[in-house]
């Protein structure tokens, strides 16, 4: 499983997780299950190949993560998506852009430029109208940190 699936197959355990509110590492868990993992393979092709022990990691901080920024994380979608209430924003679009923020801002080894693309990489898998828009997000996003951590300019 690259880790490009397993970033995919993250947006569905968060995604998922929002409907049963079960912990982020009982949803991870209880997805993970041999017998349900397989039943999800014959209508995803996600799940055709198991993510490998260090992927599990990655699966489970991710989750736990994105759970444990949620406010954060959308109240920066809701800043840079002008004239959109977040609440308005697809909860599958939101949890793709909510795991590309938590990666830029949590994940070290993740570069922005990967995690912006990825996340519009989804977007357009499910619904290709969105890629703009979450690239817009993200791109916004992005290029405020970076005027931020800009040093200031000399007078």
């Amino acid at each position: 499983m690259t880790r490009g699936n397993a970033r995919e197959l993250a947006v569905h355990l968060i995604y998922g997780r929002e409907f049963t509110d079960d912990p982020p590492a009982e949803v991870v868990r209880l997805r993970l299950e041999e017998g349900y993992y397989e039943q999800l393979a014959a209508e995803y092709e996600i799940y055709t190949e198991r993510p490998t022990g260090k992927q599990v990691k990655y699966l489970e901080k991710i989750v736990a993560g994105v759970h444990d920024h949620e406010e954060e994380l959308n109240a920066i979608i809701g800043k840079y998506s002008i004239g959109w209430d977040v609440k308005r924003i697809s909860r599958l679009n939101r949890v793709i852009m909510q795991l590309a923020i938590y990666e830029i801002l949590y994940v070290d080894d993740v570069p922005e430029g990967v995690a912006v693309s990825e996340a519009v990489r989804l977007a357009k898998k499910y619904n290709d109208e969105m890629g703009r828009f979450i690239n817009g997000i993200l791109g916004s996003f992005v290029r405020a940190r970076k005027a931020e951590s800009a040093p200031a300019e000399e007078v």
